[in-house]
């Protein structure tokens, strides 16, 4: 198990994390901090400059899922990580991970009185010899203070909140043991997608309404939004995995097989395995069905009808480019047989 405590820069994460690591038995504490911080060693700076802050690297948002599962399986018990997150879709990639690894998460985010928290930003750099250095701390610090505040939306829906506006490190330590044995603490409801073993056959499906939108669907257990649809199960026709998938994910049973758009290899990307992708036209799907919409909470929090043009703020790169060619395909009333995105044949 792993309880996550999330929080603003400066909250108070890292005390409190090491308050709670003495009072849960067979615990053991990692901070993803020391594993950003290494990637300072190991990476060209070319690449460290294209981002602002190591979280941006998918490199340690992976070693953070393996360095967590391969500690637990070191030393076992409770993992302690105080690590702050408002990004959505790296919460998403990293607990998903996690859950795929059937390691479960209790997630605790640390609130206060933002005036108590600019103070001890500025009174714990205070205490710091290098002043150059205290002075660039405290002034990330601040600056990361309205993200965390906006992040706090979806944060207050996905953990169990703690005010520590008063409390100290002991005794906020023992606000999250005490609501982890009452239940509140709870285990985050990610599902639990098991990791593949070589290559996959996915389907995903296309439902388009009266102005010829389609839908999107927003998993909570990876970055990015998505085509209804998932991976094909042994023995399955993929017409039929594809209209299973929508039923389950959303609620709405097709009576009609889709019709075949395209066929796209996609090439094995570690740790990814690549596999077959097909997409489906899943034909209309009348305001009046959608309005019925249901969404399973441990696997997608959101749905919307959205264009070509604005499916391109919300797919990753490689699942728009299919996407398009998907769409050209329904146009001109053909299949399309892809590799890594471009047509062949």
């Amino acid at each position: 198990m792993i309880v996550w405590i999330n929080g603003a820069f400066g909250a108070g994460k890292s005390s409190t994390a090491r308050e709670l690591v003495e009072l849960i038995p067979n615990s053991t504490l990692y901070d993803p901090e020391i594993t950003g911080g290494g990637l300072y060693d190991l990476l060209p700076r070319k690449r460290l400059d294209e981002v602002d802050d190591f979280q941006d690297l998918p490199m340690w948002r992976r070693m953070v899922v393996d360095t967590a599962a391969a500690l637990l399986a070191e030393v076992g018990g409770v993992l302690v990580v105080p690590m702050t997150l408002t990004r959505q879709a790296y919460r998403d990639e990293i607990f998903g991970g996690l859950a795929a690894r059937r390691i479960e998460v209790r997630h605790v985010v640390l609130v206060q009185d933002e005036t108590i928290l600019r103070t001890r930003i500025d009174s714990r750099a205070a205490l710091d010899e290098d002043l150059e250095s205290a002075e660039r701390a405290r002034q990330w610090c601040h600056d990361h203070i309205e993200p965390f505040r906006t992040a706090l939306d979806w944060l207050s829906a996905d953990a169990y909140t703690v005010d520590n506006t008063t409390l100290t490190p002991a005794e906020t330590a023992t606000a999250v043991v005490e609501a982890m044995r009452a239940g509140l603490a709870a285990p985050c409801g990610i599902v639990q997608t098991p990791e593949p073993t070589g290559e996959t056959l996915a389907a995903g499906v296309l439902l388009f309404d009266e102005h010829d939108r389609f839908l999107l669907v927003d998993p909570t257990y990876k970055p990015g939004w998505e085509f209804p649809g998932g991976v094909v199960e042994p023995g399955e026709p993929p017409a039929r995995a594809g209209m299973r998938e929508v039923a389950e994910e959303i609620g709405i049973e097709l009576d009609v097989v889709p019709r075949l758009l395209l066929v796209d290899w996609e090439r094995p990307q570690p740790p990814g395995y690549g596999g077959l992708r097909l997409l489906f036209d899943g034909g209309l799907l009348p305001t009046a069905e959608a309005d019925r919409l249901l969404l399973p909470g441990a696997e997608l929090r959101g749905w919307r009808f959205v264009t070509e043009e604005e499916a391109a703020e919300l797919l990753p790169p490689v699942r728009y480019r299919r996407l398009r060619w998907a769409l050209r395909a329904r146009e001109r009333g053909t299949v399309l047989n892809l590799e890594a995105g471009v047509p062949v044949g």
